[in-house]
């Protein structure tokens, strides 16, 4: 019966030595396979929160997350646009049923949604505690000793020398330290290591993606955004009944809102006058006054295009502008029952434009009935001679104002909503002039429109301009922003910095002469490396140069035979084949 003697054979043991030089160049943890079968709720629940934290399950949920913000950009948001989401309703009856019960059409607050958002929260913090404690204590440490086969390592390079083996790895110590590596003497070798910024790029690039996904959390909820259109010489306060539009975040209240108004003085708008850009804006300004608090001093700004107003966490952004024409309207006699710049809406680039005023109180006509009064208008801000259409440039050089009459019941009392810039005409009648057609003008500033049968008069006064102004309240853009440059430049250090390994051993040889050996070991294959410890290799090799080859005839010649009986050769000094011998440096 014959024994069996277990124990590690010399591979094995070079293996483990080759593992434990290259351990620690990732603070990536280490995955175990769990033994399924013995698995209890304690190990299962390990299993899964290792799983979650594990780098593969956070790309999945950031690939996720972004396809689940696909619909968000294409379906109608009711947190966005009601109107649309109502419209889109009306349109499409068997799919709204199914987006509803999907939560589509408030996606970014759906459940779904807030699960992949929460679950890649919460894997990159269980990624980056264990990976940044253990970082921290391999700054702590030291690099590991040197291998005891240097061969074996991805780039390598040996030489002979007379220089003593302490002044060598003295020598190698020095210049290390001086390469800013992390070195020190571990026996009878120098260990080195240094792209340590590799790391902390790569826990920085997760840290800031945390720092972005709280800053796009905060500003959600807290937000708030809404437009209003200001006529020249108009103002507004930052109260939600001011807006012409209001919306916010589902944690926002009118508390938050920043307290300040300001005041339209005047709105400039300059064009390209000649050229292949005729018609082209060179400048859109709106100088505003504006004062913060209920007791602010008042200062004057100009807002422009991209150049927004800041007010506290409040921005004003300049977004749209066109032409309010001064109307005033008379009745039969005489008296003023309306006078007012009413906002017109642009339908081109040469903003020609169109609108209603619409006289709700006040009016009577000849004969002392009380009757509303609606006007279409339409306006030309440079009318030439047979385009009577549309408007030939975009600023006021030639503004004719076209006006359409009409009188009775406007349908403002009947309880349902409508808009300010369109003419309900199921209740209305045409005034007719002397021909019996219906009654149209073109007016030019100053000139007035007689109404039928003494009626009453339209008047075009002036026209001035309006802007449109987005006020934006989103906290957590500065964190946003900062987490953004902060990923980005962690990205690149951890994609463009390579952590590596050098080791240097000087040993008395058999003949007495000292030899050096020189490895290094990168944590992914580079050409960085080889060429790197060939740098230094020459650099040590110019204080520690090359000893003369021994003679063929002696015993201490590669090529002499051995003797009978001796053990056989060491064969660490045979360069491997992917060695990179340092440059002058005999191998």
């Amino acid at each position: 019966m014959s024994k069996t003697t277990t124990g590690t054979t010399p591979e094995r043991a070079e293996d483990a030595d080759l593992g434990a030089a290259g351990s620690q160049l990732s603070t990536a943890p280490r995955e175990d396979l769990p033994n399924l079968p013995s698995l209890g709720v304690i190990g299962w629940a390990r299993w899964f929160w290792r799983q979650l934290t594990s780098m593969r399950v956070a790309l999945l949920l950031l690939l996720l997350l972004s396809l689940g913000a696909i619909p968000g950009s294409l379906i109608p948001q009711s947190g966005i646009d009601a109107t649309k989401v109502a419209d889109f309703r009306k349109a499409h009856t068997v799919l709204a049923p199914i987006y509803d019960k999907l939560g589509l059409f408030h996606v970014y607050s759906s459940v779904w949604f807030s699960a992949i958002y929460i679950l890649l929260f919460v894997s990159l913090i269980g990624c980056i505690i264990p990976r940044t404690w253990q970082f921290v204590g391999q700054l702590r440490g030291r690099p590991p000793g040197a291998p005891r086969r240097l061969t074996r390592l991805p780039a390598y390079t040996t030489w002979r020398t007379e220089t003593e083996p302490e002044q060598v790895r003295e020598a190698a110590l020095v210049l290390l330290k001086k390469r800013r590596f992390r070195a020190h003497l571990s026996g009878d070798a120098v260990a080195a290591e240094k792209g340590y910024l590799r790391e902390i790029g790569n826990l920085a690039f997760h840290i800031a993606l945390i720092v972005l996904l709280t800053a796009f959390a905060w500003g959600q909820l807290y937000k708030s955004e809404g437009n209003k259109l200001i006529v020249e010489g108009d103002g507004f306060s930052n109260t939600t009944t001011q807006y012409d539009d209001f919306k916010s975040g589902n944690l926002f209240t009118t508390d938050d809102l920043v307290p300040f108004s300001f005041h339209l003085n005047k709105f400039t708008g300059t064009y390209e006058m000649n050229g292949p850009n005729r018609g082209t804006p060179r400048t859109y300004q709106a100088a505003v006054t504006y004062s913060q608090g209920a007791y602010g001093k008042g200062k004057k700004r100009l807002v422009k295009v991209n150049e927004p107003l800041s007010i506290g966490d409040a921005k004003v952004y300049l977004t749209a502008h066109g032409y309010a024409p001064l109307i005033t309207v008379r009745d039969g006699k005489g008296n003023v029952v309306y006078r007012d710049a009413v906002p017109l809406l642009p339908l081109d680039s040469n903003v020609t434009s169109t609108g209603v005023v619409k006289v709700l109180d006040g009016y009577r006509n000849a004969q002392g009935v009380s009757e509303q009064l609606g006007i279409s208008a339409f306006l030309l801000p440079t009318y030439t001679k047979g385009t009577e259409t549309a408007s030939t440039f975009p600023a006021l050089l030639n503004p004719v104002l076209n006006l359409t009459p009409y009188h009775g019941d406007l349908g403002v009392n009947s309880g349902i909503p409508q808009s300010v810039y369109q003419l309900d005409k199921s209740h209305v009648k045409e005034f007719k002039d002397a021909k019996g057609q219906q009654l149209r003008a073109n007016l030019k500033p100053g000139e007035t429109m007689q109404l039928p049968n003494g009626a009453g008069s339209i008047t075009y006064d002036t026209t001035k301009e309006w802007a449109n102004f987005q006020i934006v309240q989103q906290p957590g853009t500065d964190w946003a922003l900062a987490g953004s440059l902060v990923a980005i430049f962690g990205l690149a250090a951890s994609l463009f910095i390579q952590r590596r390994r050098v080791w240097v051993r000087a040993v008395t040889g058999p003949d007495g002469i000292t030899v050096v050996e020189m490895a290094g070991l990168g944590r992914s294959e580079s050409a960085k490396v080889p060429e790197e410890l060939g740098d230094l290799a020459g650099i040590l090799y110019d204080q520690a140069p090359g000893a003369p080859e021994p003679e063929e005839d002696s015993p201490d010649h590669p090529d002499a035979e051995p003797d009978a009986g001796s053990p056989d050769q060491d064969d660490s000094t045979t360069p491997d084949p992917q060695v990179v011998p340092a440059e002058g440096a005999e191998k």
